[in-house]
């Protein structure tokens, strides 16, 4: 494990809050990761110094089950049961069913996609290069999947991941980022 492996994990121990989502989505889901803003954003605030909670709107929680029928019922209900087991909890939770994206991404985001094949698959299109992480727990061991590492995270880099993400989300997330984080560093859609 690196060394910005092990500070990503400490930190993560630390935040109370995520330790509490952990802790609920155990009971519902088998293998599942907790990713994208909650994970990254805590970081920003470590390095901003500012408070667990500060700027983060939700908490992505993301599966792959290719059994699940096509529609999201089933996802819904597992969502909603982690909310009612998190009564006080300071962010939306939304969880995704990887498996099933394909099914409704087009009619989102106007932009067809063929199906994901797994978590970690649809983890590595996700907008930026720090914010394309996702953290399990197995055992109580933490593991942890950054397709383009950890380095932008801790460096406060903004930099597009083009795989998926039109440059329009980008420059939107990057300015609204730039605004709550003021010490990162948002690089241009070009570069």
């Amino acid at each position: 494990m690196t060394n910005l492996e092990n500070e990503l994990i400490e930190i993560i121990r630390a935040h109370p809050y995520i330790q509490q989502l952990f802790d609920a989505t155990d009971h519902y889901l088998g293998d599942y990761y907790i990713g994208a803003g909650v994970i990254t954003q805590t970081v920003w605030n470590k390095l901003h110094d500012f408070d667990f909670t500060y700027g983060i709107d939700d908490a992505d929680i993301i599966y792959f089950n290719s059994l699940e029928q096509s529609s999201r019922e089933l996802e819904r209900i597992k969502e909603t049961q982690i909310r009612k087991a998190l009564p006080h909890f300071p962010f939306e939770i939304d969880l995704t069913n990887e498996a099933l994206v394909h099914h409704w991404y087009e009619q989102k985001f106007n932009k067809k996609i063929t199906p994901y094949q797994s978590a970690e698959e649809a983890i590595e299109t996700w907008p930026t290069t720090a914010s394309a992480i996702g953290v399990k727990r197995v055992d109580g061991e933490y593991k942890i999947y950054a397709p383009f590492g950890l380095q932008d995270l801790f460096k406060g880099i903004v930099r597009p991941n083009k795989v998926l993400v039109p440059e329009h989300v980008y420059q939107s997330k990057a300015v609204k980022w730039k605004a709550r984080w003021p010490g990162l560093t948002v690089l241009e859609w070009s570069v």
